[in-house]
């Protein structure tokens, strides 16, 4: 099923900072702007932000300005500074509001290490780039680890920074943008370039 029934009333709301990972989220954003969800940046302020490709980025709202319940999923895309200092730790406080207001968030790379220091991960399955790269941060959830490319429990996503077509297939899939065998398709053909997987979703209207 394609869910593309027009403008979602709620927007998705893509974490930027400095150093952000330009790669991680590109999947993810492109196939939900195209199945009509409104995407809005997020920054520690509205100043701009660089990635670490250089990429300028001017922040739609400050992250103080959001709420849990304007939104349908916050993204978090990893950065050198999740593991540089605090400067992100309010990301990981607000990710902490967004799921205790049951609302989606897909975390990848090092904002999963981020989550793990604000203690979301202790209770909930999830992954990361490894599993001693989350042990560092000295959380409570390593029991709670899966060694595979992306995981769902509940409202929260997890990755590690070399799965961004299977992180963007969690998300796909967790706001109903694909399913069953047009999802499957989806991921086996940007994942695997198995040209099979095209006439799918050409099928499906999915392309």
């Amino acid at each position: 099923m394609n869910a593309t029934d027009g403008r979602h009333s709620k927007p998705v709301h893509l974490a930027v900072y400095d150093t952000l990972a330009d790669w991680e989220t590109g999947h993810a954003t492109a196939q939900l702007a195209r199945a009509g969800h409104e995407i809005r940046t997020v920054g520690p302020s509205t100043t701009p932000v660089r990635s670490v490709g250089g990429l300028r980025v001017q922040p739609d709202l400050a992250l103080d300005d959001v709420r849990p319940e304007d939104s349908a999923l916050l993204i978090l895309p990893g950065a050198d500074l999740w593991d540089t200092g605090e400067a992100l730790a309010p990301f990981a406080r607000k990710a902490r509001a967004f799921l205790d207001a049951g609302v989606p968030v897909a975390a990848i790379c090092g904002a999963t290490a981020g989550l793990a220091r604000e203690g979301l991960l202790d209770d909930r399955d999830h992954t990361s780039a490894v599993s001693f790269y989350l042990a560092a941060t000295g959380y409570a959830g390593a029991g709670r680890y899966i060694e595979t490319d992306a995981v769902t429990d509940g409202t929260l996503i997890t990755a590690g920074p070399t799965e961004p077509v299977a992180f963007a297939r969690e998300i796909l899939r967790l706001l109903g943008v694909y399913e069953g065998e047009v999802l499957d398709a989806w991921y086996r053909l940007f994942h695997d370039s198995d040209a099979q997987a095209y006439g799918v979703l050409e099928k499906a209207g999915a392309l």
